[in-house]
């Protein structure tokens, strides 16, 4: 099989359609169809459901597609490289908010103006979205605070994190023992599906038979914080997220006991990914974070 019946079956699952890929691809339909007969009967095995007018993508083809991409996207990074040494390497970093919001602007500056020969193009989005898109080769690297579920991605952990409770300084309960009654009582404002911190949150909160009320969803920290702020409830959040918080006095921490939100930030890649040396780098950098940002 070439590359070029990658990049048409590729087509084809994006467009979902064989005419819309041909469109796209200023090729007949008979040609683009026949590629996909190639390739399913190369693999001995359907790429594609065909139910009327209407394809399906199949688990092979699923499984195809992260090949694919992956093969198309070394393929440019091959000819990119050996076309010209000196070149600015271009690395798509993502990670979720709350390490977005901490810790990924200092570790892109540490990164660039350490090497400039590297060029940073970052997207901040919860764990279950970065997950998928480096699935679909659409980062090289992430940096999550949650749990990683896909057997195709490697995690590596590189920092300890904690989650505490945060109140508002000017709430009726924020210089008191708070106790498992108040916690029930309280609204919480927490972060959407799909965040790493709510996983955890709901995890232990679960595990311990705890009730709580939810005032919100944010897919926003600061907006989390400001409502915390604002005295309309509380929250649990990453000790990463608020020191600036803490030492302003905008917030009061706290903990309840046997309520423990340990975990680790993990940076992540597919397991078929090529790493050239200076992602290579870039990696090794993310795995001494704490003393390469003091």
């Amino acid at each position: 099989m070439t590359l070029r019946h990658l990049a048409i079956f590729i087509r084809v699952c994006e467009e979902n359609g064989i005419t819309a890929a041909a469109k796209k691809l200023h090729m007949t339909q008979p040609s683009v169809s026949q590629v996909i007969q190639e390739l399913e009967a190369h693999y001995q095995t359907l790429l594609f459901e065909r139910l009327g007018r209407r394809i399906f993508i199949t688990e092979a083809g699923r499984r195809l597609l992260r090949y694919s991409r992956n093969l198309i996207n070394l393929n440019l990074q091959t000819e990119q490289a050996m076309r010209a040494f000196n070149e600015v390497y271009h690395l798509r970093l993502g990670a979720s908010i709350t390490i977005g919001s901490s810790i990924l602007i200092n570790l892109i500056k540490h990164i660039t103006e350490n090497d400039p020969s590297k060029e940073i193009f970052s997207e901040i989005h919860n764990t279950s979205e970065l997950e998928e898109m480096l699935l679909n080769d659409n980062l090289d690297l992430a940096l999550v605070e949650g749990e990683i579920h896909s057997e195709y991605l490697i995690t590596k952990p590189f920092m300890d994190d904690e989650l505490v409770f945060i109140i508002g300084k000017n709430h009726p309960l924020a210089n008191k023992k708070i106790t498992y009654d108040d916690l029930a009582k309280l609204k919480f404002f927490i972060r959407e599906t799909g965040s790493g911190t709510r996983e955890l949150f709901e995890q232990v909160m679960h595990q311990h038979n705890v009730y709580y009320q939810t005032g919100g969803i944010y897919n926003s920290m600061e907006a989390i914080k400001k409502a915390v702020i604002a005295g309309l409830g509380v929250s649990v959040i990453s000790t990463e997220a608020i020191k600036d918080d803490l030492d302003a006095h905008n917030l009061i921490a706290f903990t309840m006991p046997d309520l423990v939100f340990k975990r680790q930030f993990n940076i992540v890649y597919h397991k078929n990914k090529f790493i050239p040396p200076e992602m290579q780098e870039v990696i090794d950098i993310c795995l001494n974070l704490k003393k390469e940002l003091k």
